[in-house]
């Protein structure tokens, strides 16, 4: 008898393994995070980069950049249970040479490989894509210029496909729309054409490929219920406790509007949480085909280390700089995670 109950148990203690082996590799961690300006100190003739020089304003030195990289790296690595995420999207990064050295001296074990394209924007403040190979192949990239007339020229949406190690498509979006700068109503419009350009872009994927996996992130500067995000882009309030599938297969899931509901934030400006750093998905990605949306999995990432502890700012999150004044943080956005799973 006692010899039966111990086959009975290493058969349950083994397959117990097997099954927490197969949930782990199942699962794709998804991130974004603005970083608030990875800049090397090196002057760029091409782009308007002064303010971050060794000699400028805020003195931004070879010894700061080091700092900087350190925190950044120590950022991600946190996230996933210190595995690091599977895919992050990242904004305010100067080019991909400085975001190559960060990998290469603090997260080489990683193994991550950068997707990016050089933006238009004038002060050289790109997006990029970061992913763990081999988990995910690169397949494509594309950046679509908004055009915005005059002289006002802003990051690309950038699209990056990837294939897993399912032999499953994924289409990330990298986003970093035009600031509030001058006021959020006269800066409007700018929004609506960057939302434009992306729900294009979405709609290129669909009409070739209605069942596609699509993942959107950036930073939007604009909040789930605005009309760059509801009523441009089509990007639904979504709630997984509470879902019904839409009528309108157009639309998109905003895995951000819950937290939102909560008053919860990314990024805190005069006082007010806003959720301006969003994840947003396609409908397939909750059709329970394939790969799927964790339900209650999106969550705005913020740490102990990672926020102001004290004085007028406490609870926000703690910045490289405030305005000039340099302060030695991480930056002033929280990033933002999502989970996804292969059935």
């Amino acid at each position: 008898m006692k010899k039966y109950n111990l086959t009975f148990l290493l058969f349950i203690f083994i397959a117990s393994v097997s099954c927490a082996q197969v949930n782990k590799e199942n699962y794709y961690y998804v991130g974004f995070y603005n970083v608030q300006n990875l800049f090397d100190t090196v002057d760029d003739p091409l782009i308007d980069d002064a303010e971050f020089l060794p000699e400028s304003d805020i003195q931004w030195t070879q010894e700061r950049l080091d700092k900087k990289m350190h925190d950044m790296a120590r950022v991600i690595r946190s996230m996933n249970n210190n595995e690091g995420p599977d895919v992050l999207g990242l904004c305010e990064i100067e080019n991909a040479p400085v975001l190559q050295e960060m990998l290469d001296r603090h997260l080489k074990d990683l193994n991550y490989r950068i997707a990016h394209i050089d933006s238009p924007d004038g002060r050289g403040i790109d997006v990029c894509l970061i992913y763990k190979y081999p988990k995910f192949q690169f397949l494509k990239m594309k950046g679509d210029t908004v055009l915005l007339g005059g002289d006002f020229h802003t990051r690309l949406i950038f699209r990056v496909d990837l294939l897993t190690e399912k032999k499953d498509t994924l289409h990330f979006f990298v986003n970093h729309w035009p600031s509030r700068r001058g006021g959020e109503k006269e800066s409007e419009p700018r929004r609506i054409k960057s939302a434009q350009v992306l729900r294009n872009a979405v709609d290129e994927i669909v009409v070739a490929k209605p069942a596609a996996k699509i993942i959107l992130m950036g930073d939007f500067n604009d909040e789930p219920n605005n009309a760059s995000i509801k009523e441009v882009l089509k990007a639904a309030a979504f709630n997984c406790t509470t879902h019904v599938s839409l009528t309108n297969q157009d639309y998109l899931l905003n895995l951000s509007y819950s937290a939102t509901a909560r008053g919860e934030g990314s990024y805190k400006f005069q006082n007010q949480w806003n959720m301006i750093d969003q994840i947003i998905v396609s409908q397939s990605l909750f059709d329970s085909k394939g790969i799927d949306y964790k339900c209650e999995s999106y969550e705005i990432y913020r740490p102990d280390f990672l926020v102001t502890r004290s004085g007028r700012f406490e609870g926000a999150p703690f910045p490289t700089y405030g305005g000039q004044r340099y302060l030695g943080g991480y930056s002033d956005h929280f990033a933002i995670i999502a989970k996804f799973y292969t059935r």
